[in-house]
């Protein structure tokens, strides 16, 4: 087996532990009500927030196209030329 495939095992048998060790219920106030829920399902729910934000924060942004209409290989110029003869000079002298 692979590295990674080990250690996904062993965090996965270590989260079971603590989720299963975990069980008991407790009394949660959430904005102006209490809630009574096992420990297990408020740290697996947690787990399961954290991750979706986490995915959602964490995923490449799509490319977004600033100027549609523009081609690198666009060879006709905009019909402005500001370099100086010198300055052609001092570029073609490297």
């Amino acid at each position: 087996m692979r590295i990674t495939t080990m250690l996904i095992i062993v965090i996965t048998v270590l989260l079971t532990i603590v989720l299963m060790q975990n069980t008991d219920p407790v009394r949660f106030t959430i904005l102006f009500s209490d809630v009574r829920m096992s420990k297990l399902t408020a740290m697996a729910a947690t787990a399961v927030v954290g991750f979706v934000l986490g995915y959602l924060v964490g995923r490449p942004k799509r490319a977004r196209e600033i100027a549609p209409q523009y081609r690198e290989d666009d060879e006709e110029g905009d019909g402005f030329d500001t370099l100086s003869e010198e300055d052609r000079k001092y570029i073609s002298n490297d």
